[in-house]
């Protein structure tokens, strides 16, 4: 399995005191005091703008991000706050989303990519999951669009809780594919 590296800085353009992790950090400010900058040398890399893997996230691969701000494509707190390790997985893709919370409602199982939930399945809605095999994105807006939110293998009785005041709905999904 191929590990991942990535480097966070305090300010901008890789400038200040750095901190360089392969594997989750629940807690960035532990090691910096901020963080506004980071640097993928390999693998593949969720990164948070709230501790414990909270708040808006945006996938980051191997290149350089000078500035976090721009990264995640809005008016994010003020830096990088937690960052968690994408495993590479070689294998099946297979997760359920189910229409409502606690896996009630219309179930549909997933191997492949959906670019739009509500055309393809005919769901208006996508509020828990079960992730059997993969590591998956799920996106606030048709084709892969909008704020996203990772999942990784195991059951999400409730996405809107995972989520926080982040999406308001998931109307796309997408595997984690070997990217690097």
């Amino acid at each position: 399995m191929t590990m991942g590296r990535i480097i966070f800085y305090e300010d901008r353009n890789f400038q200040g005191r750095s901190y360089e992790t392969s594997s989750d950090c629940p807690e960035l400010t532990s090691y910096l005091s901020r963080c506004n900058s980071c640097r993928v040398e390999s693998g593949l890399f969720m990164v948070y703008e709230k501790p414990n893997f909270m708040g808006h996230q945006m996938l980051v691969r191997r290149g350089e991000y000078p500035d976090n701000q721009q990264l995640m494509g809005m008016s994010m707190s003020d830096c990088i706050r937690s960052s968690r390790m994408i495993p590479t997985h070689r294998g099946p893709f297979r997760m359920r989303i189910y229409e409502r919370e606690n896996f009630g409602g219309q179930m549909h199982e997933l191997v492949d990519d959906c670019d739009s939930v509500k055309d393809r399945l005919s769901m208006s809605d996508c509020q828990s999951c079960n992730v059997m095999d993969g590591h998956w994105l799920m996106f606030e807006q048709p084709s892969f669009r909008g704020q996203m939110m990772y999942v990784r293998p195991g059951e999400y009785r409730n996405l809107r809780d995972m989520s926080m005041d982040n999406m308001s709905n998931i109307s796309s999904i997408r595997r984690i594919m070997d990217m690097c």
